[in-house]
C-alpha cells in the first residue's frame, strides 16, 4: 500500500473543512452573537472540547480526491454534510434527553430546549447555504441542484429513521432485526452514503462511477453503525465517548434485538426483565451481556459489520478510478473505525 500524500492527510482535510464551516458560523453582529456561539460550541469549534471525528466530510473529500486528485473544490459540500449531521445531533440530544455528548454537556442541557431547537434549525439552514458556494467555484447549476436534491432526500431519510426509532422505543415490543436494519439505513447509512456520493457527483458525470461510490458509502454506513453497536456494549468508554454499556441505558441495538429474536423463551423473558429495570446493577448488566454472548448476538453483529465493511471495499475497487493515495486513506479510515 502506498503512503498517503501530505495533501490527503486527514488532519489537513478536516482543518480545511472546519475553516469552510467557520466562514458561515464565525462572529456575527452583537444581537445574534449568542446563536453562533452555541453553534460553535456544539461543533467543537470554540476550543472547549472535542469536535468529533469529522468522518463524513472527510469521506466525501477523499471520494472527490480519488477521482480528481484534489479536494479543495469539494469543501462546501463537505461543510454541508458536517453541518447537516450536527443539526440532527442537536435534535437527537433533545429527543433522547441526553445530557452529555463527547464528554461535554449537550446544548439543550446548557441553554434550554427552545434555544437548542432553534440552534439546530439554524445549523440545518446553514448546511444548505454552504452548498451555494459551489456555484461561485464554477460548478454548474444543474450539478448544484442535483446535490441539493440528494441532500434534501438524505435529511428526509434521517427524519424517517428517527421516527422509527422514537416510535419503537415507546413500545414494549422490540423492533425486529429487519426493521432495525431499515432504521439504521435511514439514520446512519444514508448520510455516509450521501457524503461519498456527493464527492463523486461533484467529481464526475459518469453515472456508473457515481453509483459505485453510492453503494460503497451505503455499505460503509451500515458497517459503521454495527461496529458502534458492538463498542456500545463491549467497547471501552474512552474509545466511544459514551457510557461503558448501552445496556445500562436500555438501548436496543442489534445485539440486543438479535438475542431477543433468536434466544430461547427463557432468555428472551429474562432480557426483557433486565431492560425493565430502571437502574440495572453491574451484576445485572453483566447478566445481560452473558445472554447476548450465549445467543450468538455478539458474533452475529461482528460478522455483519465485517460483511458490510468488505462489501464497501469491493464497491470502492469496482469503481475503477481510485487514486492510490486516496484509496489508501479511505481504507485506513475504514479499518480504523470498523475494528470491533
Amino acid at each position: 500500500m502506498r503512503a498517503t500524500s501530505p495533501e490527503l492527510d486527514p488532519a489537513i482535510l478536516i482543518a480545511a473543512t472546519e475553516d469552510e464551516i467557520l466562514r458561515l458560523v464565525g462572529d456575527q453582529d452583537e444581537s445574534t452573537r449568542g446563536l453562533y456561539e452555541m453553534v460553535r460550541y456544539h461543533l467543537g469549534l470554540d476550543g472547549s472540547g472535542s469536535a468529533g471525528k469529522r468522518m463524513r466530510p472527510l469521506l466525501g473529500l477523499l471520494a472527490y480526491a480519488s477521482i480528481t486528485g484534489e479536494y479543495e473544490p469539494a469543501l462546501p459540500g463537505a461543510a454541508a454534510v458536517e453541518l447537516g449531521h450536527n443539526f440532527s445531533l442537536i435534535h437527537d440530544d433533545i429527543e433522547d434527553a441526553d445530557i452529555e455528548r463527547r464528554h461535554r454537556p449537550t446544548l439543550w442541557s446548557l441553554h434550554g430546549i427552545p434555544q437548542a431547537i432553534n440552534t439546530g434549525d439554524a445549523v440545518f439552514v446553514l448546511s444548505r447555504i454552504a452548498l451555494h458556494r459551489l456555484t461561485e467555484l464554477g460548478f454548474s447549476d444543474t450539478k448544484v441542484l442535483r446535490l441539493m436534491r440528494l441532500y434534501d432526500e438524505t435529511c428526509l431519510a434521517l427524519c424517517e429513521g428517527q421516527y422509527i426509532d422514537i416510535r419503537t422505543s415507546g413500545h414494549d415490543d422490540p423492533m425486529t432485526v429487519e426493521l432495525y436494519f431499515d432504521m439504521i439505513g435511514r439514520k446512519t447509512a444514508a448520510l455516509i452514503s450521501a457524503a461519498i456520493e456527493a464527492g463523486a457527483l461533484l467529481a464526475t458525470d459518469d453515472e456508473g462511477v457515481i453509483a459505485r461510490y453510492r453503494a460503497f458509502g451505503w455499505a460503509l454506513g451500515l458497517a459503521f453503525q454495527l461496529n458502534d453497536d458492538l463498542l456500545g456494549i463491549w467497547g471501552a468508554q474512552q474509545a466511544t465517548g459514551k457510557e461503558p454499556s448501552d445496556l445500562a441505558r436500555h438501548k436496543k441495538t442489534l445485539p440486543v434485538l438479535y438475542a431477543l429474536q433468536n434466544g430461547s423463551a427463557e432468555e428472551h423473558n429474562r432480557l426483557m426483565t433486565l431492560y425493565a429495570t430502571s437502574a440495572p446493577s453491574l451484576a445485572e448488566v453483566a447478566e445481560a451481556v452473558a445472554i447476548l454472548e450465549r445467543t450468538g448476538a455478539r458474533d452475529y453483529t461482528r460478522d455483519q459489520a465485517h460483511r458490510y465493511r468488505d462489501e464497501a471495499l469491493a464497491e470502492l475497487d469496482a469503481a475503477g478510478v481510485v487514486l492510490p493515495e486516496a484509496r489508501a486513506a479511505l481504507e485506513s479510515i475504514i479499518v480504523r473505525v470498523i475494528s470491533a
